[in-house]
This record gives structure tokens, C-alpha cells and sequence, in this order.
């Protein structure tokens, strides 16, 4: 079994750290796999659902926001502002944020809170794709 060092880092915690077989992460051009021995990289991360295998064989789903990802020497470090298991993603609060941003999308205010908006709905919908998912399986 092939596997590659992965230390995964939000601002407020410590969300993995240890050996990993493959990692599916959220890009601007569409999800994006990772096993060991990838080529060195640098790539945007964008607000997604993000998946890893563990040595064991064990897969993990998690919400992750913007960030960045850098793979080098079959070690790979993701940079997040944030990052949530499904089973810490609160439903109703995630529902709720969606349906702020729509409203202030809706109001049509300056281009700057209109992209603000956006991104929060961004992230409160993939919450709850994430959410979604843990409860499918």
C-alpha cells in the first residue's frame, strides 16, 4: 500500500495530520485526486466537499472553505480557513446563512457585499451537501 505524509490545517485547529492513501480536494477546475508519489504542486482550493482514505482503508468527508494545497516529496500540507466533519455541521445554521446571502443578494447592494453574499452561500450550501452526505452513508 502506497501512502503519502498529509497534514491538514485550519486557522482554529489541527484537522489531520498522519499517513493518507488518497485525498479528493475541491479546485476551481472541478475535484481533484491525489494518491502517493503525486507530482509537486501548488493549487487554490475552493469552498467543497473534500475526501480522504486513511492507511486503513477508512474514508473521511469533511466541509472545507477556501485555502490552499501544496504537494511535494509525497508530503502534502492543505491550508483552509475552515474545515468541519459532517457530524459538526449544524443544519439549521447552515440553512439559515443560505438563506441570508440570498436575501442580501436579492437586495442588490454593492458589487463588494453582492461577492460577500456569495461566498457565504457558497459555503452554507456545501455545509449542507456535506451534511447530507454523512447521512446517506
Amino acid at each position: 500500500m502506497n501512502v503519502f505524509q498529509m497534514d491538514i490545517l485550519a486557522a482554529e485547529k489541527i484537522f489531520y495530520s498522519g499517513e493518507c492513501q488518497s485525498l479528493v480536494i475541491p479546485t476551481m477546475d472541478g475535484s481533484y485526486g491525489i494518491q502517493a508519489n503525486h507530482r509537486n504542486m501548488i493549487a487554490a482550493i475552493v469552498p467543497g466537499m473534500l475526501k480522504f482514505t486513511d492507511p486503513q482503508g477508512k474514508t473521511g468527508i469533511a466541509a472545507v472553505s477556501e485555502g490552499l494545497i501544496k504537494v511535494e516529496n509525497n508530503r502534502v500540507l492543505l491550508l483552509v480557513d475552515s474545515i468541519e466533519r459532517p457530524e459538526e455541521i449544524d443544519e439549521n445554521r447552515a440553512r439559515k446563512s443560505a438563506e441570508q446571502a440570498k436575501e442580501i443578494i436579492l437586495q442588490k447592494k454593492s458589487l463588494q457585499v453582492h461577492h460577500l453574499a456569495q461566498a457565504q452561500m457558497a459555503r452554507a450550501i456545501n455545509r449542507l451537501r456535506v451534511k447530507r452526505q454523512e447521512d446517506n452513508q
